[in-house]
């Protein structure tokens, strides 16, 4: 079941009617609270007898007494034609004012309840709590996919866009009181059309026995002398002008009818079940009685807008995203093929490069979504460009693709796959893995191994279109251009230069204009960051940013990077040529399956080049000291030992609690970090005991290098880093 496309289209649809409920519901939370608070409480253990008494002896024309759920007490009488309702004291019978729900309560009620419609109105909101249910139930099972798993749903790490952020915790968070809400709704609706019985169908009949005694006052009834005013739900007294009318009584317990003259009890019935389950669900949809949940369910109204906000803008992000092909020739004409599976549309831009960059070359390029795929006659290669979604699946248009086609025969056009998706999750690139490795196992031939682009990295897909070129035999020019965000300016205050093993490197520290204590605390329109998210460079005259990882945060006032300048590197060409004064154009792009959260449990931090950078920045802020150790490794400690001075200076702070350096171009100490974690494979496994998350940062083929010394250190504990991964504690930036 494609439950990504019902979220959505429950979302849109019936998104705006599921808000006005969740805004009327939130501001009928408030009553309850408002009235447990105001009410006069009987004190405990009070007689039904006494309270009906007190209430008699003060209230002329008394016909009936209510406890209501937040525990006051109403009389209800006639005062010659006049209904009327009274608050009363329980301590002793004295009127406290008129009872009665304000014109406010009641049209917020009804437009809750019914859309002011009666029975079709009913019927709506029903149909909308059923809507919010199959809501709640697809967000939640998309949730444990993106997640990794059901395991991972409470306490995994919820990455993406601000709106997905925000639409994901909050889902997380509220996910069962809204199931809750939503299930309780149908069921007091399938009550009111009495599909569902909410008390006992019939009442005994009975009368009171006819004669000379006179009627019995409430304290002379010895049920009601029994009974707790705790438990009381309601009290009538019998007519004046009826003589075979009866005491009722009805109580959380059961039901009793009294005779008026001789107070014997002439019928009993314990509360039915119906009676005893209404009643729970009654209170837990309205917070009736129950102030402390009603703030709870107040809290999950106040969410609907949330959620249909974030929801809206992300399907409204995710259509963006797709953008419009020209050229797109009909398959059964096309020599080259491009099929995408995108979750959000962004892989959308990297296909729209590829088909542009064959049409430029005379090609006759179709482009379709995954699910179409198919191979015409002239066709001489395919390309499946394939993101992935949560534990390795398919982004949901694409669900069945995989399966359609493992059941197609092989053909002889080569079938390349290029996947994308983020390190950070368990299953990076699974689904593309998944595609690959079936077309092989079929006998499809291919152009290039699979290859990953890490979060939709330009330089990647650019190394991706060279190795394409040299396997087609054409020039292939491969003009991506991301979508670029607002930008700020930046200014160079402060640069220190390293001769660096591996080519000239500086630490560039950036500062945007009012830099200040007090421009740091208004903002000045500035994004927040933390150390580790990552700064966008846009070179003068480049539609493509570069990114470097922040080696900083928000409160420091600055943006510190490590830039190493690559040969025909156009980016870093441009930061290596800047000046004290000179300006960049930047933006932030956060990276929330890398930063560090505030905690107390070790971090291991291992690094190497300028992948120190943003282990540096966390280092900077631990200001708490919290156990922290670094792994770095370079080449050479004159050349490229970045941040050595400050890393030093934050052991002597506590800020670090132990560095740990290889140099590849010594000889004592020498090698590369993974030799450092086998020396210190003690102390890593200790800390990895007592719970520590480890961050890693620098080439990819380090993090593989690290990866692999960590397996053979962890495996006495049983552990190793997938599964560090899949608990949230492992997270790369590799590059």
């Amino acid at each position: 079941m494609q439950w990504r496309r019902i979220h959505r289209w429950l979302g849109l649809w019936a998104g705006a009617l599921a808000l006005l409920i969740g805004v009327t519901g939130l501001i009928l939370a408030f009553f309850p609270v408002r009235d447990t608070w105001r009410a006069v409480q009987a004190e405990p253990g009070l007689p039904v007898a006494v309270l009906a008494q007190r209430a008699a002896a003060q209230v002329g024309g008394i016909e009936e007494i209510r406890r209501l759920p937040s525990g006051d007490i109403v009389a209800y009488s006639f005062d010659g034609d006049q209904a009327r309702a009274s608050r009363i004291d329980p301590a002793s019978g004295q009127v406290l004012g008129d009872y009665q729900a304000s014109a406010v309560e009641r049209w917020v009620r009804n437009l809750h309840r019914s859309f002011m419609l009666d029975d079709p109105g009913r019927l709506g909101a029903a149909g909308i709590a059923l809507a919010m249910l199959l809501l709640t139930l697809s967000g939640t099972l998309m949730l444990a996919r993106r997640l990794g798993g059901w395991r991972h749903l409470v306490s995994g790490r919820i990455r993406g866009t601000p709106a997905q952020r925000i639409h994901g915790i909050s889902g997380r968070v509220l996910a069962l009181v809204l199931a809750l809400s939503s299930l309780t709704a149908l069921y007091m609706s399938a009550t009111t059309f009495s599909l569902i019985p909410a008390d006992s169908d019939t009442d005994p009949d009975v009368v009171s026995t006819p004669g000379e005694q006179p009627d019995r006052t409430a304290d002379a009834l010895p049920l009601l002398q029994a009974l707790s005013a705790d438990g009381l739900r309601k009290l009538n007294f019998p007519a004046a002008d009826d003589p075979e009318d009866v005491w009722t009584v009805s109580t959380d317990v059961g039901d009793g009818w009294i005779d008026r003259r001789s107070g014997h009890v002439l019928a009993w019935q314990p509360a039915p079940a119906t009676r005893v389950l209404y009643d729970w669900v009654y209170a837990l949809h309205t917070g009736q009685g129950l102030w402390a949940w009603a703030l709870v369910l107040g809290l999950a109204g106040l969410c609907i807008p949330v959620f249909w906000g974030t929801g809206f803008l992300i399907w409204r992000q995710g259509r963006a995203r797709v953008p419009r092909l020209e050229n797109n020739s009909p398959a059964r004409r096309a020599d080259m093929l491009v099929f995408v599976a995108s979750e959000g549309g962004t892989t959308w831009g990297f296909a729209k490069a590829l088909h542009d960059a064959l049409a430029r070359n005379g090609h006759a390029v179709h482009t379709a979504p995954l699910e179409q795929f198919q191979v015409s006659g002239p066709a001489r290669q395919i390309f499946i460009l394939a993101a992935t979604y949560g534990d390795g699946q398919a982004p949901a248009h694409a669900a069945r693709a995989l399966e359609r086609i493992a059941g197609l025969a092989a053909g002889t056009v080569p079938v390349t796959v290029l996947g994308f998706g983020d390190r950070q999750f368990p299953a990076f690139c699974g689904y593309a893995e998944a595609l690959d490795r079936t077309l092989r196992a079929t006998g499809w031939p291919q152009a290039l191994p699979l290859e990953c682009i890490h979060q939709q990295s330009a330089q990647q897909f650019e190394r991706w279109g060279a190795a394409l070129s040299e396997a087609l035999g054409e020039a292939l020019a491969l003009n991506y251009v991301p979508r670029i965000p607002p930008t700020f300016s930046l200014e160079l205050a402060e640069r220190q230069d390293y001769a660096g093993g591996a080519g000239p490197t500086a630490i560039l520290r950036l500062r945007w204009r009012d830099s200040g204590p007090m421009a740091r605390l208004a903002g000045r329109g500035m994004p927040r960051f933390k150390a580790g998210d990552l700064v966008g460079i846009v070179p003068p005259g480049s539609p493509v940013p570069r990114y470097y990882s922040l080696a900083s945060g928000f409160r420091d006032g600055f943006m510190e990077i490590c830039v190493r300048r690559m040969p025909d590197g156009v980016c870093s060409g441009f930061l290596h040529g800047l000046k004290p004064g000179d300006h960049v154009q930047a933006f932030i792009k956060p990276n929330p399956g890398f930063t560090l959260n505030a905690s107390r449990r070790p971090v291991v931090l291992i690094g190497a080049g300028t992948g120190v950078a943003p282990l540096a920045g966390f280092i900077r802020d631990n200001a708490r000291k919290a156990p922290m150790f670094l792994y770095f490794g370079a080449r050479n400690p004159d050349e490229d030992f970045y941040f050595g001075a400050a890393l030093r200076r934050w052991l002597d702070e506590g800020r670090l609690s132990a560095l740990r350096t290889a140099f590849s171009r010594i000889k004592e100490g020498g090698g590369y970090v993974q030799d450092a974690l086998r020396r210190d494979a003690d102390r890593l496994r200790a800390l990895v005991a007592k719970g520590a998350v480890l961050r890693i940062c620098g080439s990819r083929p380090m993090a593989a290098g690290v990866a692999e010394a960590l397996d053979e250190i962890l495996r006495p504990l049983g552990l190793d880093v997938q599964r560090l991964r899949e608990r949230g504690r492992y997270a790369e930036d590799v590059f």
